[in-house]
């Protein structure tokens, strides 16, 4: 796997660099301090596996350089890892067609993680941002995830003590929707597949040979059996659905 790493703070980069060495001895990592350096990287060789690309760089706007991977380099997924966990941050990635967005105060267990589900084809965003109204989230800029999103730290004279919820068992009306109980025809699935792969429409269409029309009709279709009403909240949904299960990929039958 080649991984190129795109970050402008050296002890960052090189901590990066240990931490995804660290999950295979086939794992190339190239490690970049610009996106003036991305851009060579990738013109000197495109068949790159993985692009891990911080939002804040000295010479651009990291979003800025993550539609123009994702525009230039369709096939490369770009996971942004970003000082940043503001919940319109992660929108936006996502909206410009992220395949995940790590926290840099994320764990080497997060990130491996986040690698995982990724390169399974699937999609990652933070634990933490998962169940948030992203719909109200979006509307300021500013704003971080609430304190009450994050998972609390086990109090230390109960850390050893099982937890309630992990042994309680929710009533059927409590337990969080599976992917398979949304019931999307095959069709759909495919079009959400290439649809979490952050494609437009008319790609969408070209892959799988299917009017415009078509596709239009199939993503409102995938939202409505969502229950969300834009693809950003679909790629949301699908993700917190997925979380800790292989990814939505990852349960697709082979075809």
């Amino acid at each position: 796997m080649k991984v190129l790493l795109v970050d402008d703070h050296p002890l960052i980069l090189a901590a990066l660099q240990a931490v995804i060495h660290s999950i295979g001895s086939d794992v190339t990592v190239t490690g970049v301090d610009s996106a003036a350096g991305a851009r060579a990287t990738l013109r000197e060789d495109p068949d790159h596996d993985l692009v891990l690309l911080d939002l804040a760089l000295g010479d651009a706007d990291g979003f800025d350089v993550l539609a123009e991977f994702r525009s230039s380099y369709p096939a490369v997924p770009v996971v942004v890892v970003s000082a940043s966990d503001r919940a319109s941050d992660v929108i936006r990635a996502i909206d410009l067609g992220a395949m995940g967005f790590v926290p840099k105060r994320s764990s080497n267990g997060e990130l491996h993680e986040a690698l995982r589900m990724v390169m399974s084809g699937s999609m990652y965003v933070p634990p933490s941002m998962l169940g948030l109204d992203f719909a109200a989230a979006g509307r300021s800029a500013g704003d971080t995830v609430p304190d009450v999103m994050r998972p609390a730290a086990p109090s230390p004279a109960v850390a050893g003590a099982p937890l309630l919820g992990a042994a309680a068992r929710p009533e059927p009306h409590q337990k969080q929707r599976s992917i398979d109980d949304v019931g999307l025809t095959p069709r759909q699935a495919e079009v959400l597949s290439l649809l979490l792969q952050g494609l437009p429409n008319k790609l969408i269409a070209r892959q799988l040979n299917l009017s415009v029309e078509t596709v239009k009709d199939h993503v409102a279709a995938v939202l409505r059996a969502l229950n969300v009403s834009s693809r950003t909240q679909a790629v949301l949904a699908v993700s917190q659905m997925t979380q800790g299960q292989g990814g939505f990929f990852a349960r697709r039958p082979p075809e």
